[in-house]
Parts: C-alpha cells; structure tokens; sequence
C-alpha cells in the first residue's frame, strides 16, 4: 500500500526518533563509523552526479550516490576554505566564530576579528579582518566524538592553524601529514616538500591523494572493530595545478573548445581525486563494515575560476554564476552526498536546504549525543532530509566581508541570505551615502542570478534584509563600516589585482 505523500512526511520524524533510539541504546562499538570527505575548491558542476559535466570522470562519486542521497542544494558555509571547515568542526557560522578568510597559515597568531584601519579611497566600506586560528576552546565535534570512544583521525589539508592550532590540539588522535599549510606542499606528485612526510620510495611519482587514501585506509584497518570518526580533507582540487602526466594527456585529447570545462590538468585533478573516494570505498567494502560506516561527501567552497591552467580557468560553475570567493552560486553551491546506512534512501535526491554548519548538530542527533551545556549551534538537524523529508529552516546566510580584487564577478563586503526561491545579497554601504546596496534574484527561475529584481522588488529586499539584519545581531558579528576616506572620484584598480602577500607561518 502506497502511503498518501503528506502522511509519509508526517511520520518522518517518528521513524527518526526509532533510528535515534536505537542507535543511543547501541553498545559503544556497535555506534556507526562516520568518514567525512571534504573536497578543496571542488564546484557544484565539476561531479558527475550533478549532471553537469561532460568531461571530468567521477565513477567513485557516482558510486557513493547509488548508496546515499545527493544534495542539489548544499552550501558551504563561506566561499573561501578555512570558515567553511570551522563552520563543520564547530557548527557555527563564520560570521559568529570571527573567521572569515583563509589566514590561517598566516604568522600572526589572532583570535578575535578586527575592522580594517583603513581602505583605499575606492572602497566604500571598511572591511573586516579575520582571526587567524581556530580557538581551542571550541568544543569540536571530534571532541565531541572522541569523548563516546571514537578513534578520531585527520588525513589531509587543515588550514586552521599550526600547533598548538592543529588537529592533534582538536580533538584527533591522529593526523597525516599533519601540515598547516593552505595546499599541498610543493606539488600534487612526489616528491613533495612536507617537512615530515615523504612520498613511498616503492612509487614512483606517487600522487598525494593515493598516498593519503593509502592512510586513511590503514586508520580504517586499525579501528575496524571499534567506531570512528575519520576526516579525509583533500589536498584535491586547489592549486598548485599538476597531476600524472598519462591522464594530462589522455583528456588533453577530449577536449571540447566549446566546453568551459576545457583544462586537462584539471579533469586530471578530479579523476585522482576520485580515485580516492573510490579507494576508501574499496576498504570498507573490503573491511565488511560498509553497514555501519557514514559518509559525507562534500566541498569547502565552489570551483575556481580566477586562476589560469593550461591557459583557461581551471573549471566552469555553469549554469551558476561566480565561483570561489564570491556570495554568487557559484562560491557556495556544492557538490555534496551523505550515505548513511539505515538512515538514507540509496540513490535518492534532495533539494532540501543544507550547510555545512548542520552536520554537527545532525551528527550528534542521529547518535543521540548531548551537546555541551549553552553549546551555540548556527546549523540545523538534518535527520529528516537525510530520510528525504523536510527541515525546520526557511533560509540560511552567508557571511563575507571581503573584496577580493582578483577574483571574476567578485563583491565588495557582503553578506547573503537564501531561500528556496529567494537570494537576497546586501552589499555593505554600496550604495549612496553609506547606505547598503541590494542585489535581489529568484533562483527558481534565475538560477544563474542574471537579473537584478531589487529595484522591482522593494517590498521582498526590505523583508528579507530584516532577516539578515537579524541573523547579525543573533551571532554578534563584527561587521564592515563606511570608509571615511571613500573618494568617488578615485581611479579603480583593474580586475586581476593583486594584493601583497602576508607572511606565512613557517613550516
């Protein structure tokens, strides 16, 4: 009998609760294993699952998509790397946490944001200046985790900060190759330049990626009959450009010159980087825990489209608009699946609004777990939208309050806010006299955010600009204010800027 789709939704959250109660009153060994794969600078049209490339191959991935559902609209909680992964080890937005650029590989060591002194006098705003550490007085999920006897471990990129910042102060018992930096040191292809971690002498030219999923590997056989939390944070796909040279050539020979996915280096990138995928999934299958072992699979921020390789932007967000380091579609659609057994429906599909600051709190619900007395979490409980069902949330905010000058399509300081239908983006004292500027679009008919409606729309700007006035307030954000010294007349620096570089911790 086929149950009326009303009725169905309406019992979700009864069967939620039986999963829950079952899994709270599971013996500790018997509790789920959890992996968490985050891609770096992967955009939402660069999987296969998404139905919008033709020439990158992502086998792996559509495997993980025949076990879980795939999320069409996933976001990650900043445009840029290093908020989106405090966003999911803390379940807070960036704007409530202070960190909101990826300095973290920086020298100076800050722990609460600060307003810029000053701006040049093209910029209208004063912009905000963001911490360069994750605070170890955050309870973070992996604390979380590690406290109900998971074996916790960290393979791949962190850019969160050096000791005593790093992941073995976080919470994780172990962490490979335990390295501060914003990308893979030197190169994707050995040999690579980490200061403690050497390519496997027996491969030559060995890949970072195979390296790490050979590790993460070896961390499942280890654990394999107690649960664990494992995070895979991908070097894969952020620069530096290269990978092995037969699959450069194989796709330099698939081109389409009319494709905006046109780089080789790139598409080679992504096969590497699902091969990983691919290699995990081998080791749970191989280890026999595939039952009681969750994955996520999920980007940091979207596809870059502001470097060059093989003399084009390394990817194409299309149809979406921008990529990383912009508020647009496309810097903070992502690519995401969640395969979690007994829980989500093999080879479904959700449109339900999500973001990488809810799987903390999902987390903790799905297993029945406390959060910590006045714990604070920006993100929502997910554990009906992995059933299929809907979640208690009307829209979700993205928090920005940089400009970077090189980046296509990039804004001035700015924050956004989005619906199902709607995106509203308030611009920071864009406007005249200091007042905010608006960009309104409707997604469900405009998903490449080509028509500006705020002009026509006043009524619908001022609604939903109320909504994040209030999402500011509710996380205490240091936000950007007028420059003083703003000029009107004063000459625009060309697209392609570039700003002087700040000092790097050293390795």
């Amino acid at each position: 009998m086929k149950l009326p789709s009303g009725l169905l939704h309406r019992m979700l959250p009864a069967f939620a609760a039986i999963i829950s109660f079952q899994t709270a009153n599971a013996s500790p060994s018997e509790r789920p294993n959890i992996i968490f794969i985050l891609a770096d600078d992967l955009g939402w049209s660069d999987v296969s699952f998404n139905g919008k490339t033709k020439f990158y191959h992502t086998p792996n991935l559509e495997r993980l998509a025949k076990r879980g559902v795939v999320f069409s609209r996933a976001y990650s909680a900043s445009p840029l790397c290093s908020p989106t992964r405090a966003s999911i080890l803390t379940g807070q937005n960036p704007a409530r946490i202070g960190l909101t650029a990826p300095d973290c590989h920086m020298e100076k060591v800050k722990l609460k944001p600060s307003l810029q002194a000053k701006a040049p006098p093209h910029s209208k705003a004063l912009m905000c200046e963001s911490i360069t550490r994750l605070d170890t007085t955050y309870f973070t999920l992996a604390e979380a985790l590690k406290d109900e006897g998971y074996a916790t471990g960290h393979f791949g990129k962190w850019h969160l900060g050096p000791p005593p910042y790093s992941p073995l102060d976080q919470g994780f018992d172990v962490d490979v190759p335990h390295w501060a930096g914003p990308g893979p040191a030197g190169s994707f292809v050995a040999p690579w330049k980490f200061p403690d971690f050497d390519a496997d002498p027996s491969v030559p030219g060995q890949h970072i990626e195979d390296r790490m999923a050979h590790e993460a590997s070896a961390f499942m056989e280890k654990n394999k009959d107690r649960p664990f939390y494992l995070n895979y944070w991908m070097f894969s796909v952020h620069a530096p450009f290269d990978a092995k040279k037969k699959r450069i050539e194989h796709y330099r020979g698939k081109i389409d010159p009319k494709d905006a996915q046109r780089s080789p280096t790139y598409a080679a990138m992504v096969e590497s980087m699902d091969d990983a995928v691919g290699t995990l999934l081998d080791t749970i299958d191989r280890l026999g825990i595939a039952d009681r072992t969750a994955i996520i699979f999920i980007s940091d921020n979207g596809g870059n489209m502001y470097d060059k390789v093989d003399g084009v932007p390394p990817t194409s967000n299309r149809p979406l608009r921008g990529g990383k380091a912009t508020l647009f579609e496309g810097g903070i659609r992502v690519p995401c699946v969640v395969s979690w057994p007994g829980v989500t429906k093999a080879g479904s599909k959700s449109d339900v609004l999500i973001e990488t600051t809810d799987f903390y709190p999902t987390f903790l619900s799905l297993l029945q777990l406390k959060p910590q007395p006045g714990r604070i979490f920006d993100g929502v409980d997910l554990s009906s939208a992995f059933q299929g069902g809907e979640v208690d949330r009307k829209e979700l905010f993205s928090f920005f309050p940089h400009s970077p000058p090189i980046v296509p399509d990039h804004l001035p300081p700015s924050v956004s806010l989005t619906t199902k239908d709607w995106k509203l983006i308030r611009i920071f004292h864009g406007g005249n006299n200091g007042a905010h500027a608006y960009q309104l679009y409707h997604l469900g008919n405009d998903i490449g955010e080509s028509h500006n409606l705020a002009s026509d729309q006043p009524a619908k700007v001022a609604e939903l600009d109320a909504k994040i006035e209030s999402f500011l307030r509710h996380t205490k954000a240091l936000v950007p204010q007028p420059n003083p010294d703003y000029d009107p007349k004063a000459p625009v620096p060309a697209p392609g800027h570039k700003q002087k570089p700040r000092r790097a911790v050293k390795p």
